[in-house]
């Protein structure tokens, strides 16, 4: 698929022993695949099309959540015909298959879990990291993920090792300035703890604070 072919070398930022790679077009993402890369950031605008199928589906929908099981070939009818909150956000479910496709291409899988949700808080406040192979994330709508160049974290303080304290009094990072952010429509892929070889660089994140009443919405997809 044209999305996942050979990407330009000075498309990735150097973070010392794990780096992000960044880019406009979709195939940064098979970046991911470099063992020096922890998070592969395709950063893209939202269509007018999709930005108002969202707006229009968050009036109505404010406390949504929904996890499927998707192949790449049904996932399109299964968000429309199974969902039917979604029925009149064609383009909005359309963007979803073309993510579920190229996430299925780019790792060989024949389906995978995808979830939907909207939040007006933050769903895991504490950077962490995922004990999973690697996570797509995207955020429509609202305030995007937030994460930690690897050079930049102290990994003792993660878990319990912030004994208590919180992450900005820790020791974790070391300014707030440390902190970088996704933007609406950017598709990230994170490389989790699981991933063969990534063993304690799983790539550090969290969510957002999301002001009050406003709204975030949130696609994830998952390995099954």
């Amino acid at each position: 698929m044209s999305a996942v072919s050979t990407v330009k070398s000075e498309a990735t930022r150097c973070f010392n022993s794990r780096n992000a790679a960044i880019n406009d077009h979709p195939s940064i993402l098979t970046d991911i695949f470099q063992e020096n890369i922890n998070i592969a950031i395709w950063e893209r605008d939202l269509s007018t099309d999709i930005k108002s199928c969202v707006d229009k589906f968050l009036q109505s929908h404010s406390d949504y959540q929904s996890s499927l099981i998707v192949k790449p070939d049904t996932v399109y009818n299964k968000l429309i015909e199974s969902e039917n909150a979604l029925i009149n956000a064609q383009a909005f479910c359309k963007d979803i298959s073309e993510l579920v496709e190229m996430f299925c291409v780019l790792f060989d899988l024949e389906r995978v879990g995808l979830r939907l949700t909207v939040l007006d808080n933050a769903m895991c406040p504490r950077f962490h990291t995922d004990r999973v192979p690697c996570r797509l994330v995207s955020t429509y709508h609202g305030v995007a993920s937030e994460w930690l160049a690897h050079n930049l974290v102290d990994r003792s303080k993660l878990g319990r090792g912030n004994n208590g304290q919180p992450d900005a009094d820790s020791g974790l990072f070391q300014s707030e300035e440390d902190i970088s952010r996704l933007n609406i429509g950017d598709v990230a892929i994170l490389k989790g703890e699981s991933w063969e070889g990534n063993e304690n660089a799983g790539l550090v994140h969290r969510s957002p604070q999301v002001p009050t009443n406003h709204k975030r919405f949130l696609l994830t997809l998952d390995y099954i």
